[in-house]
């Protein structure tokens, strides 16, 4: 393949020009979006917070304002990078602490603004950027497809809305790519210095999410198949295996402290990921669709309208092609691992789900560790068409381009987007609270263990004049003075209420009427 000296001047133009609008999107307003409720965990987790403290004092039958809330976002008096990490063991094991204590480090020096706490992620995201180059190049010898590999990625839709949200999925993808670089690095040149890089790579990965596991056995398949057909061939020493296993199980042993904090909590661990069973497979078929086709295009007109999956249609016809033109033009070495890095993370979560009755792999951010092949497979692709000047491919590109630039800009002026569940409607809701003269919102525990977080989420949408008064169990309308809250010319809301608080209100003030029902917004008469 043709460097990218030898390549059309306009390819190295476009090329830069996904590099800098990819860079400018992931810095682009990081206070715009809703700050939701997973971002409200990582923010009171890393401050030294656990969500029972902060439900214990906050849901007293108390009336309190949208700043008090927000004190659980800011570090905890007296805290150290300990009461981090006990926050997550206690209550949220199956994430690892690595980018929890990230986060804290940068509360300390910037502060814990949603624009600061967002930083982090978007400036860790750029990481990723270097890791692709250089996984590139490793694999295909060729600048140019690296840097169409690299450009995707840096415009990618999906990859620019997860490198804005204050959580650990851009640091994944991190991870993913890198773990991946010095992998390849290693089978080819294998020192102990390259398998010691690797080691490390995969360490860090499991410290930052759990599907980084997937990753893991993606990495581990590519290596049985390619030892199967060296040893067909006698090209490869036995040696090369032994380092990889031993680095594997140096990996592990660094990760030990956290499985073990993982076992002692399983059945928790177990009843936090509950959410992720059911769902039918037509329902996980589509969003397989939309997930894989979000990294180049995220714009729809209703997830049941054929229309989305027709504009989608195009994108998955480039992926099939690009994976096809990998697999029949590169070395063995190139197209095995390209397709184990896609699949073998993939079917492990689908072919589960179908067994257990699960939709995890229907939850796009945990496809991450498919992605970077994807990305890899369709840049190779784009450059043996484009250096050679196929013009049907040049109109692709452009199409490709502002596909993936009119879904980024669209998305960063929405304020929600549909990463935001369980807070998708939380913006609405504030909205439709705030036109009110005299608004007050009543709210409890709730039902389904995400009104902490969803509460602290809509604190920073509501004016400074909405009174929250925050009930225990069972609720004492007295001592919140509910009498007083409903007089004259306020209007109360519920949010997400209890079904001990609905019967506490209905008994005393009638039925309730949907105010934005979708959210779970209620209205007093």
């Amino acid at each position: 393949m043709r460097d990218l000296k030898l390549a059309p001047s306009w390819l190295r133009f476009f090329i830069v020009l996904m590099l800098v609008l990819g860079i400018f999107f992931r810095f682009f307003h990081l206070e715009n979006k809703l700050y939701w409720h997973d971002e409200v965990y990582t923010s009171f987790r890393a401050a030294g917070y656990t969500g029972q403290e902060i439900g214990a004092e906050i849901f007293q039958n108390q009336v309190m304002s949208a700043k008090e809330l927000q004190k659980y976002q800011r570090l905890k008096p007296g805290s150290t990078a300990a009461d981090t990490i006990n926050s997550l063991a206690v209550e949220d094991a199956q994430h690892p602490p690595l980018y929890f204590l990230l986060a804290r480090f940068w509360m300390q020096v910037f502060g814990s603004s949603r624009t600061a706490s967002r930083a982090l992620p978007a400036l860790l995201s750029l990481l990723g950027l270097v890791f692709m180059y250089a996984l590139g190049r490793e694999l295909f010898a060729s600048r140019t497809a690296a840097l169409l590999a690299t450009a995707l990625l840096a415009i990618s839709p999906f990859d620019i809305l997860f490198a804005q949200i204050a959580r650990q999925y851009s640091f994944l993808t991190v991870w993913v790519i890198g773990s991946s670089f010095f992998l390849v690095k290693a089978w080819r040149s294998p020192t102990w210095y390259n398998w010691g890089l690797y080691a490390l790579a995969t360490a860090l990965g499991l410290y930052t999410h759990p599907f980084f596991g997937l990753t893991l056995i993606g990495h581990v398949v590519y290596i049985l198949l390619m030892q199967f057909w060296d040893r067909k061939t006698q090209n490869r020493p036995r040696i090369t295996t032994l380092q990889f296993c031993l680095a594997i199980a140096a990996s592990i042993i660094l990760y030990s402290p956290w499985l073990f904090v993982i076992k002692t909590s399983y059945q928790r661990v177990l009843d936090t990921t509950n959410w992720a069973k059911g769902g039918d497979i037509i329902y996980v078929v589509k969003l397989w669709i939309l997930s894989f086709t979000s990294l180049f295009f995220d714009l729809d007109v209703g997830f049941d309208n054929a229309g989305t999956y027709l504009l989608r249609l195009p994108f998955l016809v480039l992926i099939a092609v690009a994976i096809y033109t990998v697999c029949r033009h590169t070395n063995r070495e190139t197209w095995l691992f390209i397709l184990t890095a896609i699949f073998v993370p993939f079917l492990i979560l689908a072919v589960s789900d179908l067994l257990l009755g699960m939709r995890r792999s229907a939850v796009s951010r945990y496809l991450i560790s498919c992605f970077p092949g994807v990305q890899l497979a369709v840049g190779y692709f784009l450059a043996t068409q484009l250096i050679n000047l196929r013009r049907l491919w040049q109109g692709v590109m452009v199409i490709l381009i502002a596909g993936s630039i009119a879904s980024c800009t669209v998305s960063a002026f929405y304020d929600t987007w549909w990463s935001n569940i369980p807070s998708y409607f939380n913006a609405e809701m504030a909205r439709r609270i705030n036109a009110t003269e005299s608004p007050v919102l009543f709210s409890d525990s709730g039902y389904d263990g995400t009104n902490l977080g969803d509460l602290i989420s809509l604190s920073y949408l509501l004016d400074d004049n909405v009174r929250l008064v925050f009930f225990g169990q069972p609720p004492n309308l007295e001592k919140a003075n509910v009498v007083s809250l409903v007089s004259g010319n306020s209007q109360p809301f519920l949010f997400r209420p209890s079904p001990q608080l609905v019967q506490a209100i209905e008994s005393k003030y009638g039925q309730l009427l949907p105010a934005v029902p979708e959210g779970g917004l209620t209205q007093i008469k």
